[in-house]
């Protein structure tokens, strides 16, 4: 019975801060990013699908993108402002469909709390441009015990 009310109590804050606009961003005109449009600048440079997870941090559905099965050499850049964002050298099959990787490049990411109906997550946007490129989770291989679990459809990848 304890768990039960305990799920019930999560699932009515998650509910609560979704409705209050807990995981909300601020406007980007007001952001503080490098790289500053308006939203009509936003989806007119995006594809629908990039503007839903890089400007309203929707996310794609798993096993959906190329890039969790790209294999070649090269880098992963944010789709929003070319900003290189991981390396395929630590790229790895998380087995959860989306795009993996252990470790970011340097000073290519930020991370905020990201809080949602199953409770506290940690939110990985692009430094440059804010967009949202997915989460990261303690779950990861060696050496950083990371998973940097990205949507595919926030990169594009540039072969060596």
């Amino acid at each position: 019975m304890t768990s039960r009310r305990k799920f019930i109590a999560l699932s009515g804050t998650g509910l609560a801060m979704i409705l209050a606009g807990g995981n909300s961003r601020p406007a980007d005109a007001a952001s503080g990013f490098e790289i500053e449009r308006t939203e009509a600048e936003w989806r007119a440079a995006l594809t629908p699908q990039q503007f839903a997870v890089l400007r309203k941090e929707s996310t794609e559905r798993p096993f959906s993108s190329p890039l969790d099965g790209e294999k070649r050499a090269g880098t992963f850049h944010c789709a929003g402002c070319d900003l290189p964002v991981y390396s395929s050298e630590h790229k790895y099959d998380s087995g959860t469909g989306w795009p993996s990787f252990w470790q970011p490049l340097p000073n290519a990411i930020a991370t905020k709390a990201d809080w949602g109906i199953l409770g506290k997550r940690t939110e990985v946007h692009c430094r440059r441009c804010g967009g949202h490129l997915g989460h990261v989770f303690n779950d990861g291989p060696k050496p950083t015990g990371k998973r940097y679990c990205m949507n595919g459809v926030a990169m594009i990848f540039k072969p060596a």
